[in-house]
């Protein structure tokens, strides 16, 4: 891959600003997306869940091109909760088939598109393909460059804040942190997202408005945009719409001016 083709972040940002004319600093820079629908998709069209999911994964691979396009930074997509042991066995067992695949063909893909692909959530219950696949494309787009695409599997909010707090206790216990020294930044720098800005944009599906137990601390300014598209459905056109939604927002973060940020 030469230089040249390399996406460049910053380029694709004022193509969209200009394409959607708005403002520059009206395009997110971090998107997060829980993606719902996919079983009712497939029942709405008479065939299995499975068929759902499989579809939904393509649609992944559509909307992730499309935001390395647009001038994503940064891309969390919310794709296995640990609340999603409850389905059914044979759901789940095909669940962890597909995303072990997807993250053995996505390597290729991240790659062209210089994609940095990181895990947000536990391992444990995972299958140990999984783990040893999903470990190896981490490893091998760690020195990727572009846009940040964070995996959430088997990830609950409130586990990762659970986690946190260990981490911090730990570092208290070992005499290497003060409990006066526990602030915000130590709190968000200790959850699975550490290496992220809070995302700008939160966008869910097939019109359910519900947090369901995602990003509880990181979203604490996080603009909202609900549609009834279903999962498999979700186009780019909608990352445009959603994105012209969001330059809407007066983002005042608190304040009584709005935030440009």
């Amino acid at each position: 891959m030469t230089p040249k083709q390399i996406p460049d972040i910053k380029a694709n940002r004022i193509a969209t600003a200009k394409r959607l004319g708005i403002e520059l600093e009206k395009i997110p820079h971090h998107i997060a997306i829980i993606m719902d629908g996919n079983g009712r998709w497939a029942t709405k069209r008479g065939l299995p869940r499975f068929q759902g999911h499989r579809q939904g994964a393509r649609t992944v691979e559509k909307i992730v091109d499309y935001c390395v396009d647009v001038g994503i930074e940064a891309l969390t997509l919310y794709s296995f909760s640990m609340q999603n042991w409850k389905r059914p066995k044979l759901e789940v067992t095909f669940l962890m088939q597909l995303y072990t695949r997807y993250l053995i063909g996505i390597r290729k893909t991240l790659k062209e598109h210089n994609v940095r692909l990181v895990h947000m959530g536990r391992t444990e219950k995972l299958p140990l393909k999984l783990v040893r696949e999903l470990n190896k494309t981490v490893e091998i787009s760690s020195e990727y460059t572009g846009m940040v695409l964070a995996l959430a599997l088997n990830y609950g909010s409130r586990e990762e804040i659970i986690d946190g707090v260990k981490k911090i206790c730990r570092k208290c216990v070992d005499g290497e942190l003060d409990v006066e020294e526990i602030d915000e930044n130590l709190i968000s720098n200790s959850l699975y997202t550490a290496s992220l800005p809070d995302p700008d944009l939160l966008i869910r599906t097939s019109d359910e408005k519900r947090i369901s137990n995602f990003l509880l601390w990181q979203i604490s300014y996080t603009e909202f945009y609900v549609t009834d598209t279903l999962w498999p459905d979700f186009a780019p056109a909608d990352i445009d719409k959603a994105i012209i939604e969001y330059s809407k927002r007066a983002r005042r973060l608190g304040d009584i001016k709005p935030s440009l940020v």
